[in-house]
């Protein structure tokens, strides 16, 4: 019952993403140095910078931990 749950609560969950991510699809310009740009749809570079964060909150806080033993 609890599998039946959890399938549902991610297909839920993907569903809202997915609408989130075609109406946020207008293009956004990165600039990264004065010359060189990028230019990804905006779900995109949301995705992308949640994932980063992700990432450097895990590492912090397993940086952390290991610093305590």
């Amino acid at each position: 019952m609890m599998n039946l749950v959890a399938w549902l609560f991610r297909i839920v969950v993907f569903a809202i993403l997915a609408v989130f991510a075609s109406k946020n699809s207008q293009p956004v310009m990165l600039q990264y140095t004065m010359e060189q740009s990028i230019e990804l749809p905006l779900s995109v570079v949301l995705l992308i910078f949640f994932a980063l964060g992700a990432l450097i909150a895990m590492i912090s806080a397993r940086c952390r931990c290991n610093s305590n033993d």
